[in-house]
């Protein structure tokens, strides 16, 4: 090889190399992490006026393709029929009421993934009784961004008590 052709290869493998180190731009290119948690809550408020709503399509639509939804006492839902059936059959109890609000929003410095931690209230009919019986717990929440839109990749709902809402920062 020729000395010229060396320098010339050497050269396009350095500048090549030189545009793969992207940590001089990352410190400039933050995502706006306050205005996804705003996005994220945002979501969250139309997610509850779609359960008041008791709007399926609404409510499937903010999972993710490859989202799970873990409920208590039912198993994994992965597959888009399966959270739909579970979903519909929530939904479709006489007695549904849910609303639920995050303590918590935590969003990665990249944009690309958050969480939502936070409390729910749900009224359902007790299989034994026929009557309305209410309960609360908590829930995590992992969304992505999925063609523009913020959608849900894990949903994890935990049965208890409540926890305290996170205080106030003064």
């Amino acid at each position: 090889m020729t000395y010229g052709l060396k320098l010339s290869l050497a050269t396009a493998a350095a500048l090549t190399l030189a545009g793969c180190d992207h940590d001089g731009w990352r410190g400039d290119h933050h995502a706006d992490t306050a205005k996804i948690a705003d996005d994220i809550k945002a979501r969250e408020a139309q997610w509850n006026k779609d359960y008041a709503d008791k709007n399926v399509s609404a409510l499937a639509g903010v999972y993710a393709e490859d989202a799970a939804i873990a409920s208590p006492g039912d198993p994994l839902a992965t597959s888009g029929a399966d959270r739909r059936k579970g979903l519909q059959s929530l939904t479709s109890d006489p007695n549904f009421a849910l609303t639920f609000a995050s303590d918590r929003v935590l969003v990665a410095e990249s944009g690309e993934l958050a969480s939502s931690r936070g409390h729910y209230t749900i009224t359902l009919t007790d299989k034994a009784s026929g009557k309305p019986v209410t309960s609360s717990g908590s829930y995590l929440t992992v969304f992505k961004k999925d063609g523009g839109d913020w959608k849900a990749v894990e949903d994890f709902i935990t049965p208890g008590p409540a926890p305290a809402p996170a205080a106030a920062a003064k």
